[in-house]
């Protein structure tokens, strides 16, 4: 470590050879303090950046320097924790608000092709499936209202959804079970 300290060493050589020496070992202490890898290297960065500015000047050497950085870090973590503390919150979580979710893309992938999969079926497949599991009609129900008789609504049900299941599965896959309601 004695040749980082050279005053004809660039910065940015500086700062490399400083990350060569004693990196690995930073991002480990930091990781480990936070348990989050982009974290760690948040903080290990933060802590070059520091260390360039203020050109850490060994005292006894190799360890002193790595003594310098790990406080460095471990007091960066302390600092990133109690911020994170002292904010409010800003939602009260109840029984009644969740969390958003970061990603509803999935979700919406998925009711467009279940969409597009119904509009593939019958007018009379799809209007069993509607009543049934969108409205929430039982099978007696769904048969007084489309005015066919409770065992048509049940193989209707069960051939629609067969349908539904090899157009979202598409032809290679293995069909899943299907529920018919009771």
């Amino acid at each position: 470590m004695t040749d980082l300290f050279e005053s004809e060493v660039t910065d940015e050589e500086w700062v490399r050879k400083l990350f060569e020496e004693h990196g690995k070992a930073m991002l480990a202490y930091a990781r480990r303090l936070t348990s989050d890898r982009s974290a760690a290297e948040d903080i290990v960065q933060e802590v070059l950046v520091r260390a360039w500015r203020h050109r850490v000047v060994p005292i006894a050497g190799k360890t002193a320097v790595r003594a310098w950085l790990f406080t460095v870090i471990r007091n960066l973590v302390v600092d990133r924790f109690r911020a994170q503390n002292s904010r409010p919150i800003e939602v009260v979580e109840t029984q009644l608000t969740h969390p958003v979710e970061r990603d509803h893309a999935d979700r919406v992938v998925d009711s467009m092709l279940v969409s597009q999969a119904l509009d593939s079926l019958s007018p009379e497949h799809r209007a069993v499936l509607e009543d049934v599991y969108l409205h929430g009609k039982t099978v007696r129900e769904t048969a007084e209202t489309l005015g066919i008789p409770p065992g048509t609504v049940k193989s209707r049900t069960h051939f629609a959804l067969r349908a539904l299941n090899r157009l979202l599965r598409g032809p290679d896959r293995s069909e899943a079970p299907v529920a018919v309601p009771g």
